[in-house]
């Protein structure tokens, strides 16, 4: 083992060591009695939201992911541009891309009026991507709470930390990895593609110039391939949406897994999952015969995830409007 890796090695240790520390502070019952009624809250104005908008629910369950894998999840994505914020609403997995930031403010607003300034924004969002899950047909979960919001952001670390739809296998296992996830959590948390859009830039060199030789990547099914060209161009139609699952665009369910075996994963970081890696490539195989079990990992994912360095006791603070520190 060179240097090098096993520097890695020893840092992703001491982060997963890390993250457990701070974890076990955050609890289902953290507002039990602060604020009784704030997952009422929360899953009523989601609720509505979705009901309006069915993608909403992929849009919530993606700013949680975004926002714990920049320096944790501490509402640090939510912050707009201020002062000496830079906001990472204008990195580049995030600009013309995230959003369901007003339902976070409707959310945030719905609590400020029962509870003032006692739950933060880190948990409104942690509450939120489970109650899209459940409102897609996905599994639910007790989430643990706690959490306290950041006093700033990172651009750079947005820019850097968030698995892009054309890094390679390995980059995308080191990016979950330096977060104290683990193989298991890298396929079942793409698992959350089997709602929402992603956009024809996200996509684009598949259909058209795969390595560099201006060919198509192979490993994905070509009349699907021909379908996708008619709306997204050689260049042009950026913005162009595309369903993820074709099969069931707004329902959380296993077939995701069922078309990346069947060569219709839609991002490149979706089908390796099934051509690159042996280990990776039998999850997706029992994940496809088996949605309960998919359910179940997904589930203990989430928390995994939701628990990646918080900020919690004196650290941070609970913003009364997500968009801004308080002054």
């Amino acid at each position: 083992m060179n240097t090098m890796s096993h520097s890695i090695t020893l840092i992703i240790v001491f982060i997963s060591i890390l993250a457990l520390t701070n974890a076990s502070n955050l609890y289902p019952q953290f507002y039990d009695h602060s604020c009784p009624q704030a997952k009422d809250i929360v899953r009523s104005v989601v609720t509505k939201a979705v009901a309006k908008e069915a993608r909403m629910a992929a849009s919530l369950l993606r700013l949680h992911f975004h926002d714990c894998f920049v320096k944790g999840c501490d509402g640090s994505i939510l912050l707009d541009n201020s002062g000496s914020i830079i906001s990472e609403k204008g990195s580049v997995p995030n600009r013309n891309s995230a959003r369901g930031f007003e339902v976070v403010d409707q959310i945030k607003a719905a609590l400020e009026k029962a509870c003032p300034q006692t739950v933060s924004c880190a948990d409104a969002l942690a509450l939120a991507a489970r109650d899209s899950t459940v409102l897609a047909g996905g599994p639910s979960w007790e989430v643990p709470l706690g959490r306290r919001d950041s006093l700033g952001a990172s651009l750079s670390g947005s820019n850097q930390n968030i698995p892009a739809p054309n890094n390679t296998f390995q980059t995308i296992l080191t990016k979950f990895k330096l977060k104290g996830l683990d193989i298991v959590d890298f396929v079942t948390l793409s698992g959350s593609h089997t709602i929402g859009n992603a956009r024809c830039t996200s996509f684009r060199q598949r259909l058209y110039n795969n390595s560099g030789n201006g060919q198509p990547d192979l490993s994905l099914d070509q009349s699907y391939a021909a379908k996708l060209r008619q709306n997204c161009p050689r260049s042009g139609g950026d913005q162009n949406l595309f369903f993820l699952d074709p099969v069931s665009p707004t329902k959380f369910d296993n077939s995701y897994y069922k078309n990346l075996i069947a060569s219709k994963g839609l991002l490149s970081s979706d089908e390796i999952l099934f051509t690159q890696n042996q280990q990776t490539m039998q999850y997706v195989k029992q994940y496809a015969a088996n949605q309960e079990l998919f359910f179940q990992q997904f589930a203990k994912s989430m928390v995994k995830m939701g628990n990646i360095t918080p900020l919690t006791g004196k650290s941070g603070e609970v913003r009364k409007i997500c968009r801004k520190v308080n002054s």
